[in-house]
């Protein structure tokens, strides 16, 4: 079964490893073996093993009849949006790493795939190297998914544990991040939460069925955290982690969003650490599960591409195409509706705090200034804080898982 690869990049420059690597395992799970024909990208690699795959027109893939899987690892949405609508109006099935792209056009490149009699599969997009969309379809079909939780982004992840760990500031740990290959040059993808954000609403649209559009979905990133409320979550025993969050509301409703949080230190979401990322899926019949392992990397995020294209090649995707749909209405809702509690570090002194949050747990941090109060409310609706709020200097609000 002859594959072309489209980006020789991180993702798919693995994606080629591993299958001249793993062949001989790749041809037994498969059933026959998966060919590399081609790859596709506009920059020279003539120092490659593969040299000898490269093409520059899509064109040599998208009119070859014995192509039968094409892998898009490109990222971003114009070309890989295009490729990928050719390839599968050409009856070619099509394997995705691009949380990006599937977050914004899956309904319609899912819907081209079943009228073409091929599979649009995407187990790399949310994880990595995490399985997640398949256990998520299979395993917990039988399930109502309640809530889904999850520490989406490595680079965020490994920036804050440099924080809490090593006291370094957002600066600094960004730094740090770049310099070993975590981060990009440009991080707003990951530092504002838009990948994370992706990644959720990719999650939500799985458990329920239908399209939530990253546009609707309030996100914060971690900018915002300083070490001061690093402190202030160390007396609370909490560490701050940047989540992803999607929770059925009993209208049947999705609230979404991703900002970081308080999370207790017993809560093993708490203990996942540097680039590591998990997700808690919660169901009605089988409780709380957790997947747990590296979110990203070149040969994590190539095993479950490789696992994708095993699944077509034993033509196993009648039972595991995932399916959603453009719903009628906005699914998705404020998590203003979601109550918590808060943590609130502002300008105002101790009997202030108490006085307007009565029941409120005071926090402390070393060299605090004077005029400054870090505290956690009792739980409470967002629109009630801030209503208390509204006239005062307030430094930092963040949610307690």
């Amino acid at each position: 079964m002859n594959v072309a690869v489209l980006g020789f990049g991180v993702v798919g420059s693995g994606v080629c490893e591993v299958l001249t690597k793993n062949e001989e395992q790749v041809e037994k799970r498969a059933g026959t073996a998966l060919n590399l024909k081609y790859i596709l990208d506009v920059r020279e690699f003539p120092e490659s093993p593969f040299a000898a795959h490269f093409v520059k027109d899509f064109a040599h893939i998208e009119s070859d009849p014995s192509v039968a899987i094409v892998v898009e690892t490109m990222g971003g949405v114009d070309a890989a949006y295009e490729f990928t609508k050719r390839a599968l109006t050409a009856g070619k099935s099509v394997v995705t790493s691009n949380k990006e792209l599937i977050a914004a056009h899956g309904c319609e490149l899912m819907r081209l795939a079943q009228e073409h009699g091929a599979s649009y599969l995407f187990e790399a997009s949310v994880g990595g190297g995490i399985p997640i969309i398949r256990p998520m379809s299979q395993c917990l079909a039988a399930n109502e998914i309640t809530e889904i939780c999850g520490i989406l982004n490595g680079t965020t992840n490994f920036m804050l544990t440099r924080m809490i760990r090593n006291g370094l500031t957002f600066q600094q740990a960004l730094s740090e991040a770049q310099a070993k290959g975590y981060a990009e040059r440009a991080p707003a993808a990951d530092v504002e939460g838009h990948d994370s954000c992706r990644k959720i609403c990719i999650l939500a649209s799985l458990a329920y069925g239908w399209r939530i559009d990253p546009s609707s979905v309030p996100t914060e990133g971690i900018l915002d955290v300083s070490l001061a409320d690093i402190g202030y979550a160390d007396s609370y025993e909490c560490k701050i982690k940047l989540l992803g969050r999607a929770v059925r509301m009993g209208d049947g409703k999705i609230c979404v969003y991703v900002a970081p949080h308080f999370v207790k230190r017993s809560d093993p979401l708490a203990g996942v650490e540097d680039v590591f990322n998990s997700i808690t899926v919660s169901g009605d019949a089988v409780g709380d599960v957790m997947f747990y392992g590296r979110g990203a990397g070149k040969l994590p995020t190539a095993s479950a591409v490789v696992a994708d294209m095993i699944d077509i090649a034993r033509g196993s995707t009648q039972f595991k195409q995932v399916l959603w749909t453009e719903a009628e209405e906005e699914m998705a809702i404020s998590p203003a509706l979601l109550s918590s509690a808060f943590y609130v570090r502002m300008k105002c002194s101790p009997d202030w705090a108490k006085s307007r949050f009565p029941g409120a747990s005071m926090l402390a941090r070393p060299g605090a200034p004077t005029d400054e109060v870090g505290f956690v409310t009792p739980v409470m609706f967002e629109g009630e804080l801030r209503e208390i709020l509204k006239d005062e200097t307030v430094y930092h609000v963040l949610r307690v898982l």
